[in-house]
């Protein structure tokens, strides 16, 4: 009979792998024991056998040191399996102690069953009772939030109809486990507060016959929450095999009722050996930062012709932002080959994206190695550009937590408190109140490069040095296509994200509305996870009847997004991805989820693609003009050639008029057709000089030379944003530098007194 294969998956026990079937054996030789004594009993008498671990035996197999809590309260990340220890022999007691002195990292956990991550379904959670349906069983997930009004179908909480210690929450694993620990939240809710102070643990194979985790020969009681929102997590003394398990509350919030959320964790036993997940050979785990470093490193020795690591800055710790290129000439712009990026991490508990760069990175490489020709055309065709951290500072905060621990905002704004979705310039409102001053007037009003208000550029400002760094490198490569990964939710966002008139919802499309759906369209309908339509809503918005994409506006208003500046203030478009219901996914989830996103990932980036492309010269000299105005006609949103004069234009198929006008010559227009095909059209423009007599006429006859003042505004404004950032680095820099000299010498000092 084969098992289930557990795992060893906290972020700081993935070093430890080879301990990582330890556990899963053990539950096997439990599960096999009970199975050959039931052989000779009674078939009713064994449907009520609960298996539970010696002490003894997981302290012999683990080698971990034996503890005995009168509450259980860890934190995920660093978790153990606490045994009963009073048939242990010293010796053996010293000996464990020594391995925990050795590596005080190792701890051995089972992988939660999947409540927050929708793995488990709402028919195998019940309750003992509940006050309605909106605070029903179901809702007892881990992390679920609920809606702004209470009373509705979507709270956030299991909450009893009774106040008594008979109440529970019950979950139906399905197979056998080996339960090992709950985590506990409070109710997520604006209005009330409730939660669970203490609870007991009771497990059964059958429903009928429950056992009640012990704690030596007491009934272990479970620390649970002392706020609605910091998740707990009560470790079983003794880990425990059965089906079904249940969280049965004794004390909790006075003021309050008994209202919970929670998460399991358990490894299945009785499990034959099943394929993997995925089939690709990627590095499935959460990377901290110098890990993030070294597999980013391991990449570029497997394929140093078609990547290339650089920095766009750092983060307030001082972290660098690493970014990953991939292209058959990486280390700079080519003619003519658009360029593309991948964000993620700018929330920095919202870790989904951030793995899944990292296994593109990985995936691109070894996928190009072996000719792949999908592969091939991109990295060949395409400079991708891949930050899988922007907020490296709240990851870090977050990992330490762990996946289950980090809870729904640990780690999510950066060290300053900033959330970096609200920290850049709000162009939009800038751009509405000049189109009506110019409708007043009868004049024209700027429709894209629309520059930062001075405010913005100074040194008080209050702009994150990660906001910084990616603005500078939005000025630096001319990007085409983007998305910013989030998590959280299962849903594609498209600009504008800031609604009109600070309305908290209204749908407000951008002039390229009908591309952002279609590009929205193509990453929703091709994840496996949004696309299923049997899944259920992650926690109250139904994405499903829009097709699992909305307008930003539409959904919530969000001044300073990202999207939003990176269409009206450069040339690129790009969307908002959110990748998953949970924002801080297991890593037993993460193969699962790179067969939910591969496809999306990859398509998405195809679509960089279509639409027309070209180069705007000079006529007679030939060289390339930068900063010329491509206009389409009907779409009231221009964009502008890069240094280079190539220029790339995201259209729809169809047959479009274009007019391009550069400072200093005569437009020229021409009619270009957009195919099916993902395909960009050629449509290239050469420019004729104004003569300089033709200046002279107009300047004699009293006339105003047509200038650039849009552009020329924006440079200014970049120009003094760049001096600003210098000046506050620099300060940031002594700082640290200060912090770090103190630091040695209190270490110095210390050292010195302990040798006195």
């Amino acid at each position: 009979m084969e098992f289930w294969p557990c795992q060893v998956f906290s972020p700081t026990l993935q070093r430890k792998a080879k301990m990582e079937k330890s556990l899963c054996f053990l539950a096997a030789v439990v599960f096999l024991t009970g199975f050959v004594e039931a052989a000779s009993a009674d078939d009713a008498e064994t449907s009520h056998n609960i298996t539970t671990t010696t002490a003894e035996a997981v302290t012999n197999r683990h080698q971990t040191t034996p503890t005995t809590p009168t509450t259980s309260r860890a934190e995920f990340s660093s978790s153990t399996v606490k045994q009963d220890t009073k048939n242990i022999s010293k010796e053996r007691e010293e000996e464990n102690k020594q391995k925990e002195e050795t590596d005080e990292t190792t701890r051995l956990e089972c992988p939660p069953l999947g409540l927050e991550s929708l793995r488990v379904d709402d028919s195998q959670i019940q309750a003992s009772s509940f006050q309605r349906m909106g605070l029903g069983p179901h809702r007892g997930r881990l992390n679920i939030q609920s809606g702004i009004e209470d009373g509705d179908m979507y709270d956030g909480a299991w909450c009893a109809a009774y106040k008594n210690k008979h109440q529970w929450l019950e979950v139906d694993a399905l197979h056998l486990t080996l339960f090992t620990g709950v985590i506990l939240q409070g109710r997520n809710s604006i209005w009330s507060w409730d939660w669970v102070h203490t609870y007991k643990v009771q497990l059964s194979n059958d429903t009928v016959k429950w056992v009640t985790s012990m704690n030596g020969t007491e009934e272990a009681i479970f620390e649970g929450n002392q706020n609605p929102e910091t998740a707990v997590l009560g470790l079983l003394p003794v880990p425990m095999v059965a089906r079904y398990i249940r969280i049965n509350p004794q004390t909790w919030y006075p003021n309050g009722t008994i209202c919970l959320r929670a998460e399991v964790l358990g490894c299945r036993v009785n499990a034959g050996i099943q394929d993997p997940p995925s089939k690709d050979p990627l590095d499935f785990r959460h990377h901290n930062y110098k890990e993030m470093r070294k597999l980013m490193k391991t990449v570029t020795d497997e394929c140093p012709d078609i990547t290339h690591v650089y920095t766009i800055g750092r983060s307030y710790m001082g972290l660098k932002m690493y970014v990953m290129v991939i292209s058959d000439n990486p280390s700079k712009h080519e003619l003519g080959e658009p360029e593309f990026r991948y964000v993620a991490g700018m929330h920095g508990n919202e870790v989904l994206g951030r793995e899944l760069v990292l296994n593109l990175m990985q995936y691109l490489c070894k996928e190009y190695k072996k000719g792949n020709q999908r592969v091939v055309r991109l990295v060949t065709e395409t400079r991708i550009h891949l930050l899988p951290s922007m907020n490296p500072d709240g990851y870090e905060e977050a990992y330490e937590k762990g996946s289950e621990l980090a809870g729904w905002a640990e780690g999510r704004y950066s060290f300053e408190g900033i959330d970096l979705n609200h920290n850049f310039p709000d162009l939009n409102n800038l751009m509405w109140d000049d189109q009506e001053t110019a409708a007043a007037e009868n004049s024209k009003a700027s429709n894209h490069y629309i520059p930062m208000p001075e405010y913005y550029t100074k040194e008080d400002a209050m702009v994150a040095p990660e906001t910084r760094a990616v603005i500078n490198w939005m000025f630096e490569i001319p990007f085409v296509l983007s998305a910013n990964l989030h998590g959280g939710e299962l849903v594609v966002s498209y600009p504008y994200d800031c609604t009109r008139d600070w309305a908290p919802q209204e749908d407000t499309p951008t002039a390229d509305n009908a591309f952002f759906r279609w590009l929205a369209t193509v990453y929703a309908s091709t994840n496996l996870a949004m696309a299923n339509p049997n899944r259920r809503m992650c926690h109250y918005d139904d994405f499903q009847q829009y097709r699992n994409i909305i307008n930003g506006g539409a959904w919530h208003t969000v001044p300073g997004s990202m999207n939003d500046f990176s269409y009206l203030h450069t040339n690129c478009f790009e969307v908002t991805v959110e990748l998953s219901c949970d924002k801080f996914p297991h890593a037993s989830e993460l193969p699962i989820e790179w067969e939910n996103n591969k496809e999306s990932l990859l398509i998405y980036m195809e679509q960089i693609h279509r639409g027309i492309k070209g180069v705007i010269r000079d006529k007679l000299t030939k060289q390339g003009i930068p900063d010329a105005i491509i206009k389409v006609e009907d779409h009231d949103h221009d964009i502008r050639s890069a240094a280079d004069g190539d220029y790339w234009r995201l259209l729809n198929p169809g047959e479009y008029k274009v007019v391009v006008w550069a400072e200093g010559y005569f437009p020229s227009a021409r009619l270009c057709r957009v195919g099916m095909e993902p395909r960009a059209t050629m449509c290239d423009f050469s420019l004729i000089k104004t003569p300089i007599e033709r200046l002279k006429e107009i300047r004699a006859n009293g006339g105003k030379i047509p200038q650039d003042l849009q552009l020329r505004l924006r440079a200014l404004r970049l120009r003094m944003f760049r001096a600003t950032t210098k000046v506050i680095n620099r300060r940031r820099e002594s700082q640290r530098q200060r912090h770090e000299q103190l630091w040695l010498a209190r270490r110095a000092r210390s050292s010195r007194a302990r040798r006195a």
